[in-house]
């Protein structure tokens, strides 16, 4: 288990971390989200001891990261896959790794033929493809076996294949028993993995539950509906005191109510429906809803969400492995984090 209890940290003037409470809990895959900026990274090197919080704790499984007598047997990250060694190859890297942990050979060679290097484990890593680094740093964090891991942007880089293959693995590794928390910019990929997110924005925290409370959170359900008659349709709607607004030709979207409803209100009218279809928001609509007053960085252009216009005069306002093994030996050593990055302010 992770728990964030009060995190603080300032660099200079900013605050990165104010005051960020949560608890990652074992058996999920736990999404970590926000926009640049917003303290995610900053929180994960203050999780994992490379940062001293200036107010607040950080705990796994009950004992701060520095405690910990084998680390990389107890916890497992990847925050920045390019902090290696250029001149060593894979292999080398993991075994000088393993060696402080007195881990095998064997769980290095087994690690990677699972992450899919082994026709470049004895090349350099100055070498590698950014996916490739990403897959050796996948493999640097399962090394000591963990029960606890923290991975931050672990797709990034990767190929669809790739993709898949990382998030079946943190599917599989959550429904062991192990606490896995990752960190992501892509919504679409992180509504497939996660079952649970933490939301941050400029170094505070938003909100947190499962993907289906926070996209709940966002607001009314909605209902697509098509008909032939979709005029007449959407003045009995709207008498009905529900919100519509019409997206293209005899097509409306109702806010506000189910389609049970919408159904019984076509019904009454006599209008004959073609499509009706409960329309849920996604991850992403939920988390750009909920950060929009946390963007730190904009782009250009003033895009604004939702397309369509409002059907005016009726009732509405203008305008988705196991076998990774254990380690043949010890859990000891000094606590060598399995996790390097820049300092710096947050991310």
């Amino acid at each position: 288990m992770i728990e964030s209890i009060g995190l603080t940290k300032r660099y200079g003037p900013k605050t990165a971390v104010d005051g960020v409470s949560f608890t990652v809990r074992p058996g999920v895959v736990t999404g970590f989200l926000g926009p640049n900026g917003s303290g995610k990274s900053t929180t994960m090197r203050l999780l994992l001891g490379l940062d001293r919080p200036d107010a607040g704790q950080a705990l796994i499984n009950g004992h701060g990261y520095r405690d910990l007598p084998a680390p990389l047997c107890e916890v497992g990250a990847l925050l920045e896959a390019r902090a290696v060694h250029t001149g060593r190859s894979a292999r080398n890297h993991l075994l000088a790794m393993a060696a402080t942990h007195r881990i095998s050979r064997r769980r290095v060679d087994h690690l990677i033929g699972l992450v899919g290097l082994d026709e470049v484990a004895g090349k350099r890593v100055g070498a590698y493809s950014l996916g490739m680094g990403q897959r050796l740093g996948i493999a640097a964090a399962l090394l000591g076996d963990p029960e606890v891991l923290l991975l931050d942007e672990p797709v990034n880089g990767l190929d669809p294949e790739g993709i898949l293959w990382i998030r079946n693995l943190l599917k599989s590794l959550a429904a062991e028993g192990r606490t896995v928390f990752v960190s992501s910019h892509l919504m679409s990929e992180m509504a497939l993995t996660a079952s649970e997110v933490i939301v941050v924005g400029r170094g505070r925290l938003i909100t947190s539950g499962s993907v289906d409370e926070v996209i709940r959170g966002i607001g009314a359900a909605t209902v697509l509906v098509r008909a032939a008659e979709a005029a007449r349709l959407a003045q009995a709607i709207a008498a009905a005191g529900h919100q519509v607004t019409a997206l293209a030709e005899n097509t409306l979207r109702v806010t506000g109510t189910d389609s049970t409803t919408v159904g019984q209100i076509a019904a009454a009218a006599g209008v004959a429906l073609s499509e009706l279809t409960p329309q849920q928001a996604t991850l992403e609509e939920a988390f750009m809803e909920i950060t929009r007053d946390s963007v730190e960085f904009h782009g250009g252009g003033g895009a604004r969400h939702g397309t369509g216009s409002p059907v005016r005069g009726i009732g509405s306002p203008d305008g988705g492995e196991r076998g990774i093994g254990s380690p043949d030996g010890g859990g000891s050593g000094g606590p060598a984090a399995s996790a390097t990055a820049t300092d710096g302010g947050a991310q």
